[in-house]
């Protein structure tokens, strides 16, 4: 078994029998909110949940001065945009004030959060940009592409050449078409005031529906991909070769007319920020959900031991995050 960073290398493979976030304190300043470090806080325990259908976290933290602390906790998302792999990125709802039905709550009571947004691209922050032509900052907002379509010929110049937008053209059967096509991202942080007391525990939960990138297949051993591109691509979910070979039986088993093995489904979660406290997280644990017996998940992790039919658990103690958490789940097809 190959070992990568702190997390190292775990693969799951069970035969047949799916950036995104963590907490952490924040001060405002020029242009956004900027994630800053605390030694008057700590994390002690964090219990972090993921499926394809919901992400739920629950923390505790202890305020380890003599005064009381009030900050801002910020909960950043990893920027939505095209998947580089291929497939689509989706906002799971279409609730443009709350995209990931985010509920929190503190000590039991729920907690209302402001939402900051900004669009980015090629690490560039042209949120402004956009506002100023009236196009929304969701590069998949359901309206963008008309938006886009209407501006003055210059603007749309002025974009295409910078590479802010794509031209495609096609015929969807209704003669030949022309669209300018989003190729930014946008970034959300989710943020509130909060007020530690000294020395008492603050339990902190959150719960959210997951953005979720995929692909109607499998990039799991595409012949598309370049060896640099299949490399990166199985380094990023630490990818061995029995997932490879799951997918390879499952084509030859589909015989010479084809079809659909697996589909891919992505979710980033933010952990680094986690390291943003006064010591390590005192307790940490992580339970992934597959969905079905069938599918099959990787990612990267060590002591990773089966809890369930679809769920895995990894727990470390003094846990310093140095790495995002990036889990593949392959959906098999259901049977019909």
């Amino acid at each position: 078994m190959a070992y990568r960073g702190l997390l190292g290398a775990l693969v799951l493979l069970l035969p047949a029998g799916s950036a995104l976030a963590n907490d952490s304190t924040a001060n405002f300043a020029a242009g956004g909110l900027v994630l800053t470090r605390t030694d008057a806080i700590e994390m002690r325990r964090e219990d972090l949940s993921i499926s394809l259908e919901r992400i739920s976290v629950d923390y505790e933290f202890v305020n380890v001065t003599d005064a009381p602390v009030t900050t801002t906790v910020a909960f950043p998302l990893p920027d939505l945009g095209f998947d580089p792999y291929g497939g689509n990125v989706h906002l799971p709802s279409d609730q443009p004030d709350d995209p990931f039905l985010f509920e929190t709550e503190v000590d039991g009571r729920k907690v209302e959060m402001t939402i900051d947004r900004a669009a980015f691209h090629d690490g560039a922050d042209i949120t402004a940009r956009l506002e100023a032509l009236a196009i929304p900052l969701a590069p998949f907002a359901e309206d963008v592409v008309k938006a886009l379509d209407a501006l003055p010929q210059a603007e749309q110049q002025a974009l295409v050449k910078e590479e802010i937008v794509g031209v495609e053209e096609y015929d969807a059967g209704k003669g030949w078409e022309r669209h300018l096509a989003p190729k930014w991202s946008i970034r959300l942080a989710y943020h509130w005031d909060q007020t530690f007391p000294p020395g008492r525990t603050v339990k902190v939960s959150h719960s959210y529906k997951p953005s979720v990138a995929s692909f109607v297949a499998t990039d799991v051993g595409a012949s598309y991909f370049s060896p640099k591109e299949t490399r990166a691509f199985r380094a990023r979910y630490c990818i061995e070769d029995n997932i490879v070979a799951a997918v390879k039986k499952a084509e030859a088993a589909l015989g010479p007319d084809g079809g659909v093995t697996y589909q891919d489904m992505k979710i980033d979660y933010v952990l680094t920020t986690g390291a943003n406290w006064a010591k390590p997280i005192g307790s940490f644990r992580l339970v992934v959900d597959k969905g079905a017996p069938k599918n099959l998940v990787s990612f990267c992790a060590t002591g990773v031991k089966k809890i369930a039919p679809t769920k895995f658990e990894v727990v470390y103690q003094d846990f310093v995050p140095k790495e995002d958490l990036h889990v593949l789940i392959l959906v098999a097809p259901t049977e019909e």
